[in-house]
Protein backbone atom coordinates (compact mmCIF):
# COMPACT_ATOMS: atom_id res chain seq x y z
CA UNK A 1 0.00 0.00 0.00
CA UNK A 2 1.90 3.61 -0.83
CA UNK A 3 1.39 6.66 0.71
CA UNK A 4 -1.30 7.68 -1.75
CA UNK A 5 -4.15 4.86 -1.02
CA UNK A 6 -4.01 6.07 2.75
CA UNK A 7 -6.93 8.59 3.43
CA UNK A 8 -6.14 11.85 4.18
CA UNK A 9 -7.41 11.98 7.70
CA UNK A 10 -5.37 9.19 8.66
CA UNK A 11 -1.98 10.94 7.43
CA UNK A 12 0.37 12.33 10.51
CA UNK A 13 -1.00 16.20 10.48
CA UNK A 14 2.29 17.34 9.14
CA UNK A 15 1.91 16.08 5.73
CA UNK A 16 -0.19 16.59 2.91
CA UNK A 17 -2.02 13.94 0.85
CA UNK A 18 1.55 13.88 -1.48
CA UNK A 19 3.29 12.79 1.60
CA UNK A 20 5.53 16.64 1.47
CA UNK A 21 6.50 18.05 4.72
CA UNK A 22 4.83 21.20 4.78
CA UNK A 23 2.80 23.51 2.10
CA UNK A 24 5.10 25.08 -0.44
CA UNK A 25 4.98 28.95 -0.36
CA UNK A 26 6.84 31.04 -3.39
CA UNK A 27 7.36 34.02 -0.81
CA UNK A 28 8.95 31.43 1.97
CA UNK A 29 12.22 29.54 0.36
CA UNK A 30 12.00 27.66 4.11
CA UNK A 31 8.17 26.50 3.57
CA UNK A 32 9.57 23.17 1.37
CA UNK A 33 13.56 22.22 1.64
CA UNK A 34 13.00 19.55 -1.06
CA UNK A 35 12.61 16.74 1.13
CA UNK A 36 11.72 13.77 -0.71
CA UNK A 37 8.28 12.03 0.09
CA UNK A 38 7.98 10.53 3.26
CA UNK A 39 7.44 6.81 3.27
CA UNK A 40 4.94 5.36 5.87
CA UNK A 41 6.45 2.01 7.78
CA UNK A 42 4.31 -1.16 8.22
CA UNK A 43 3.22 0.18 11.17
CA UNK A 44 2.02 2.93 10.22
CA UNK A 45 -0.63 1.06 8.30
CA UNK A 46 -0.73 -2.38 9.84
CA UNK A 47 -1.99 -2.10 12.72
CA UNK A 48 -1.19 -5.99 13.75
CA UNK A 49 2.38 -5.39 12.64
CA UNK A 50 1.94 -2.61 15.21
CA UNK A 51 0.61 -4.68 17.99
CA UNK A 52 4.02 -7.23 16.79
CA UNK A 53 5.91 -4.00 18.02
CA UNK A 54 4.63 -3.46 20.83
CA UNK A 55 4.99 -7.42 22.13
CA UNK A 56 8.57 -6.81 21.14
CA UNK A 57 9.22 -3.78 23.03
CA UNK A 58 7.55 -5.15 25.78
CA UNK A 59 9.29 -8.53 25.90
CA UNK A 60 12.53 -6.77 25.72
CA UNK A 61 11.68 -4.35 28.74
CA UNK A 62 10.66 -7.22 30.96
CA UNK A 63 13.49 -9.15 29.88
CA UNK A 64 15.42 -6.43 31.65
CA UNK A 65 13.57 -6.79 34.36
CA UNK A 66 14.05 -10.52 34.74
CA UNK A 67 18.42 -9.73 34.26
CA UNK A 68 18.03 -7.10 37.41
CA UNK A 69 16.65 -9.96 39.55
CA UNK A 70 19.14 -11.83 37.95
CA UNK A 71 21.86 -9.67 39.58
CA UNK A 72 20.76 -9.19 43.05
CA UNK A 73 19.98 -12.70 43.45
CA UNK A 74 23.61 -13.59 41.85
CA UNK A 75 25.07 -10.66 44.15
CA UNK A 76 23.18 -12.65 46.88
CA UNK A 77 23.96 -16.24 46.56
CA UNK A 78 26.79 -16.48 44.60
CA UNK A 79 29.45 -17.53 46.62
CA UNK A 80 32.64 -14.47 45.67
CA UNK A 81 35.23 -17.42 45.51
CA UNK A 82 33.09 -19.66 43.36
CA UNK A 83 34.80 -20.19 39.82
CA UNK A 84 33.33 -21.89 36.50
CA UNK A 85 34.46 -22.54 32.91
CA UNK A 86 33.68 -20.48 30.16
CA UNK A 87 34.77 -21.25 26.29
CA UNK A 88 37.10 -19.72 25.56
CA UNK A 89 38.22 -17.58 28.25
CA UNK A 90 38.63 -20.34 30.51
CA UNK A 91 38.02 -20.87 34.64
CA UNK A 92 36.76 -17.33 35.79
CA UNK A 93 34.80 -16.06 39.03
CA UNK A 94 31.53 -17.10 39.10
CA UNK A 95 30.38 -13.93 40.73
CA UNK A 96 31.67 -11.32 38.45
CA UNK A 97 30.72 -13.08 35.24
CA UNK A 98 27.09 -13.45 36.91
CA UNK A 99 26.99 -9.80 37.74
CA UNK A 100 28.58 -8.80 34.41
CA UNK A 101 26.19 -10.88 32.37
CA UNK A 102 23.11 -10.15 34.65
CA UNK A 103 23.81 -6.45 34.52
CA UNK A 104 24.87 -6.04 30.93
CA UNK A 105 21.25 -7.95 29.77
CA UNK A 106 19.24 -6.01 31.68
CA UNK A 107 21.30 -2.26 30.30
CA UNK A 108 21.00 -3.44 27.02
CA UNK A 109 17.34 -4.56 27.00
CA UNK A 110 16.33 -0.64 27.91
CA UNK A 111 18.33 0.77 25.17
CA UNK A 112 17.31 -1.81 22.23
CA UNK A 113 13.65 -1.34 24.07
CA UNK A 114 13.52 2.20 23.52
CA UNK A 115 15.30 1.76 19.93
CA UNK A 116 12.63 -0.39 18.43
CA UNK A 117 10.27 1.70 19.66
CA UNK A 118 11.23 4.70 18.50
CA UNK A 119 12.20 3.07 15.14
CA UNK A 120 8.88 1.42 15.06
CA UNK A 121 6.10 3.10 16.55
CA UNK A 122 6.78 6.85 17.55
CA UNK A 123 6.10 9.19 14.45
CA UNK A 124 9.58 9.07 11.98
CA UNK A 125 7.59 12.30 10.21
CA UNK A 126 10.42 14.56 8.64
CA UNK A 127 10.22 18.02 10.78
CA UNK A 128 11.83 21.09 9.69
CA UNK A 129 12.94 24.17 12.29
CA UNK A 130 14.42 27.33 11.10
CA UNK A 131 17.27 28.57 13.09
CA UNK A 132 16.32 31.25 16.03
CA UNK A 133 17.98 32.96 18.35
CA UNK A 134 19.38 31.65 21.91
CA UNK A 135 16.45 33.97 23.71
CA UNK A 136 13.40 31.98 24.06
CA UNK A 137 10.46 34.26 23.39
CA UNK A 138 7.33 33.47 25.10
CA UNK A 139 5.98 31.85 21.52
CA UNK A 140 8.99 29.85 21.34
CA UNK A 141 8.22 28.31 24.65
CA UNK A 142 4.23 28.17 24.13
CA UNK A 143 6.08 26.20 20.82
CA UNK A 144 8.10 23.75 22.87
CA UNK A 145 5.17 22.91 25.47
CA UNK A 146 3.18 21.99 21.92
CA UNK A 147 5.32 20.01 20.59
CA UNK A 148 6.66 17.95 23.26
CA UNK A 149 2.73 17.78 23.79
CA UNK A 150 2.51 16.34 20.11
CA UNK A 151 5.55 13.92 20.90
CA UNK A 152 3.51 12.24 23.55
CA UNK A 153 0.48 12.04 21.84
CA UNK A 154 2.42 10.44 18.54
CA UNK A 155 4.40 8.24 20.85
CA UNK A 156 0.82 6.40 21.54
CA UNK A 157 2.61 6.34 25.02
CA UNK A 158 -1.10 6.46 26.68
CA UNK A 159 -2.87 4.05 24.11
CA UNK A 160 0.23 1.83 24.42
CA UNK A 161 -0.18 0.59 27.71
CA UNK A 162 1.97 -2.77 27.86
CA UNK A 163 4.61 -0.93 26.54
CA UNK A 164 4.46 2.29 29.15
CA UNK A 165 4.03 -0.23 32.19
CA UNK A 166 7.13 -2.31 31.13
CA UNK A 167 9.19 0.02 30.56
CA UNK A 168 8.08 1.89 33.60
CA UNK A 169 8.97 -1.55 35.03
CA UNK A 170 12.40 -2.00 33.60
CA UNK A 171 13.43 1.54 34.58
CA UNK A 172 12.31 1.34 37.88
CA UNK A 173 13.50 -2.04 38.66
CA UNK A 174 17.34 -1.75 37.22
CA UNK A 175 18.66 1.33 39.78
CA UNK A 176 18.50 -1.21 41.99
CA UNK A 177 21.46 -2.83 40.74
CA UNK A 178 23.63 0.20 42.14
CA UNK A 179 21.33 0.47 45.13
CA UNK A 180 22.47 -3.47 45.91
CA UNK A 181 25.98 -2.74 45.37
CA UNK A 182 26.09 -0.22 48.27
CA UNK A 183 25.82 -3.17 50.63
CA UNK A 184 29.50 -3.00 50.79
CA UNK A 185 30.03 -0.05 51.96
CA UNK A 186 28.76 -0.93 55.51
CA UNK A 187 27.40 -3.31 57.54
CA UNK A 188 24.10 -4.52 56.98
CA UNK A 189 21.23 -3.97 59.32
CA UNK A 190 20.91 -6.67 62.21
CA UNK A 191 23.62 -7.72 64.99
CA UNK A 192 26.62 -8.83 63.11
CA UNK A 193 28.57 -6.08 65.11
CA UNK A 194 26.60 -6.22 68.14
CA UNK A 195 27.71 -10.01 68.81
CA UNK A 196 30.98 -11.81 68.80
CA UNK A 197 31.91 -15.67 68.47
CA UNK A 198 32.16 -15.34 72.64
CA UNK A 199 29.33 -17.30 74.34
CA UNK A 200 28.94 -19.39 77.16
CA UNK A 201 31.26 -22.46 78.25
CA UNK A 202 33.71 -21.07 74.62
CA UNK A 203 37.15 -21.47 76.93
CA UNK A 204 39.62 -19.07 76.74
CA UNK A 205 42.88 -19.74 74.58
CA UNK A 206 46.18 -17.99 74.77
CA UNK A 207 47.13 -16.47 71.79
CA UNK A 208 51.01 -17.37 71.76
CA UNK A 209 50.69 -20.80 73.08
CA UNK A 210 47.13 -22.09 71.24
CA UNK A 211 46.48 -24.01 74.61
CA UNK A 212 43.46 -23.15 77.22
CA UNK A 213 44.19 -21.25 79.99
CA UNK A 214 43.92 -21.78 83.44
CA UNK A 215 44.15 -19.21 86.69
CA UNK A 216 47.58 -20.32 87.94
CA UNK A 217 48.49 -19.13 84.17
CA UNK A 218 47.83 -15.65 84.36
CA UNK A 219 50.36 -13.73 86.90
CA UNK A 220 49.19 -10.96 89.27
CA UNK A 221 50.73 -7.57 86.90
CA UNK A 222 50.78 -9.69 83.80
CA UNK A 223 49.21 -9.04 80.12
CA UNK A 224 47.77 -11.95 77.92
CA UNK A 225 46.02 -12.26 75.04
CA UNK A 226 43.26 -14.69 74.10
CA UNK A 227 40.73 -16.43 71.92
CA UNK A 228 37.47 -18.36 71.55
CA UNK A 229 38.08 -22.36 71.27
CA UNK A 230 37.87 -23.40 68.41
CA UNK A 231 39.12 -20.30 66.16
CA UNK A 232 42.06 -20.79 63.85
CA UNK A 233 44.59 -19.36 62.19
CA UNK A 234 43.99 -21.33 58.70
CA UNK A 235 39.91 -20.48 59.33
CA UNK A 236 38.46 -18.79 56.50
CA UNK A 237 37.05 -16.14 58.64
CA UNK A 238 39.68 -15.98 61.22
CA UNK A 239 40.56 -12.62 60.65
CA UNK A 240 36.97 -11.21 60.76
CA UNK A 241 36.30 -12.97 63.95
CA UNK A 242 39.36 -11.98 66.01
CA UNK A 243 39.21 -8.57 64.92
CA UNK A 244 35.55 -8.80 67.47
CA UNK A 245 36.68 -11.54 69.62
CA UNK A 246 40.34 -10.37 70.89
CA UNK A 247 40.65 -10.35 74.84
CA UNK A 248 43.06 -9.09 77.04
CA UNK A 249 43.49 -11.17 80.33
CA UNK A 250 44.71 -9.17 83.11
CA UNK A 251 45.00 -10.40 86.83
CA UNK A 252 44.86 -7.36 89.67
CA UNK A 253 44.61 -8.14 93.29
CA UNK A 254 40.74 -7.56 94.01
CA UNK A 255 40.64 -5.00 96.71
CA UNK A 256 42.15 -3.13 93.73
CA UNK A 257 39.38 -3.22 91.40
CA UNK A 258 36.90 -0.58 91.84
CA UNK A 259 34.04 -1.24 89.68
CA UNK A 260 31.31 -3.65 91.43
CA UNK A 261 30.53 -4.88 87.91
CA UNK A 262 33.91 -5.62 87.15
CA UNK A 263 34.87 -7.43 90.30
CA UNK A 264 31.51 -10.03 89.62
CA UNK A 265 32.42 -10.72 86.26
CA UNK A 266 35.97 -11.34 87.15
CA UNK A 267 37.60 -15.16 88.95
CA UNK A 268 39.53 -14.31 91.45
CA UNK A 269 41.38 -10.96 90.11
CA UNK A 270 41.42 -12.00 86.17
CA UNK A 271 39.21 -9.82 83.77
CA UNK A 272 38.78 -9.89 80.42
CA UNK A 273 38.31 -7.37 78.55
CA UNK A 274 38.57 -6.51 74.83
CA UNK A 275 41.64 -5.73 73.19
CA UNK A 276 39.90 -3.35 70.06
CA UNK A 277 40.24 -0.24 70.93
CA UNK A 278 37.31 1.91 70.97
CA UNK A 279 38.28 4.99 69.13
CA UNK A 280 39.37 3.61 65.66
CA UNK A 281 39.74 -0.17 66.35
CA UNK A 282 43.63 -0.18 67.18
CA UNK A 283 44.92 -3.57 68.92
CA UNK A 284 46.01 -2.20 72.73
CA UNK A 285 49.13 -3.66 73.46
CA UNK A 286 51.04 -2.08 76.30
CA UNK A 287 50.20 -2.23 80.24
CA UNK A 288 50.95 -0.27 83.19
CA UNK A 289 51.02 -3.12 85.78
CA UNK A 290 51.60 -0.67 88.46
CA UNK A 291 48.56 1.72 87.63
CA UNK A 292 46.15 -0.87 85.83
CA UNK A 293 46.39 1.58 82.95
CA UNK A 294 46.38 0.38 79.14
CA UNK A 295 47.34 2.28 76.18
CA UNK A 296 46.67 2.49 72.74
CA UNK A 297 49.81 2.73 70.59
CA UNK A 298 47.80 4.56 68.07
CA UNK A 299 46.11 7.61 69.27
CA UNK A 300 47.09 7.19 73.30
CA UNK A 301 44.10 6.13 74.27
CA UNK A 302 43.91 5.15 77.81
CA UNK A 303 42.04 3.06 79.66
CA UNK A 304 41.86 1.92 83.92
CA UNK A 305 41.05 -1.72 83.72
CA UNK A 306 40.44 -1.56 87.87
CA UNK A 307 37.90 0.99 87.31
CA UNK A 308 35.58 -0.80 84.71
CA UNK A 309 38.45 -0.09 81.57
CA UNK A 310 37.07 3.36 81.66
CA UNK A 311 38.58 6.09 79.48
CA UNK A 312 41.18 8.17 81.37
CA UNK A 313 42.86 9.89 78.06
CA UNK A 314 42.75 10.52 74.77
CA UNK A 315 40.14 10.36 71.77
CA UNK A 316 38.39 7.07 72.79
CA UNK A 317 34.69 7.47 72.90
CA UNK A 318 33.47 4.97 75.78
CA UNK A 319 34.79 1.60 78.01
CA UNK A 320 36.29 -1.11 76.68
CA UNK A 321 33.53 -3.75 76.76
CA UNK A 322 34.15 -6.70 79.37
CA UNK A 323 33.80 -10.73 78.82
CA UNK A 324 32.36 -11.87 81.96
CA UNK A 325 34.27 -15.36 83.00
CA UNK A 326 34.34 -18.10 84.96
CA UNK A 327 35.92 -21.83 85.61
CA UNK A 328 34.51 -24.79 83.98
CA UNK A 329 34.73 -27.94 85.79
CA UNK A 330 38.11 -29.12 84.25
CA UNK A 331 39.54 -25.94 85.99
CA UNK A 332 39.71 -24.00 82.63
CA UNK A 333 38.89 -20.52 82.44
CA UNK A 334 35.85 -20.32 80.10
CA UNK A 335 33.26 -17.15 79.02
CA UNK A 336 29.52 -16.82 80.61
CA UNK A 337 28.56 -15.26 77.53
CA UNK A 338 29.00 -12.77 75.04
CA UNK A 339 29.70 -9.13 75.38
CA UNK A 340 26.74 -6.79 76.56
CA UNK A 341 28.05 -3.68 74.59
CA UNK A 342 29.53 -3.80 70.80
CA UNK A 343 33.22 -4.19 70.34
CA UNK A 344 35.30 -1.42 68.96
CA UNK A 345 34.39 1.93 67.67
CA UNK A 346 31.09 3.48 67.96
CA UNK A 347 28.86 2.76 64.65
CA UNK A 348 25.08 4.47 64.11
CA UNK A 349 23.25 1.49 64.57
CA UNK A 350 24.93 2.11 68.36
CA UNK A 351 22.43 3.50 70.97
Amino acid sequence: MSSQDIPEENLPAEQDAHGAVGVADDKDPFADPGLPPHEHRVQDIDERAAKRSERTVAMLFTLSMLATIGFIAAYVGVPHDKAIFVFPIGHINALNFSLGLTLGVALFAIGAGAVHWARTLMSDVEMVDERHPIEAPPEVREKVFDDWKQGAKESAIGRRKLIRNTMLGALTLVPLAGVVLLRDLGPLPGTKLRHTMWRKGLQLVNMNTNEPLRPEDVAVGSLTFAKPEGLEEHDEEFQTEIAKAALMIVRIQPDNIKDKRELEWSHDGIVAYSKICTHVGCPISLYEQQTHHVLCPCHQSTFDLSDGARVIFGPAGHALPQLRIGVNEEGYLEALGDFEEPVGPAFWERG
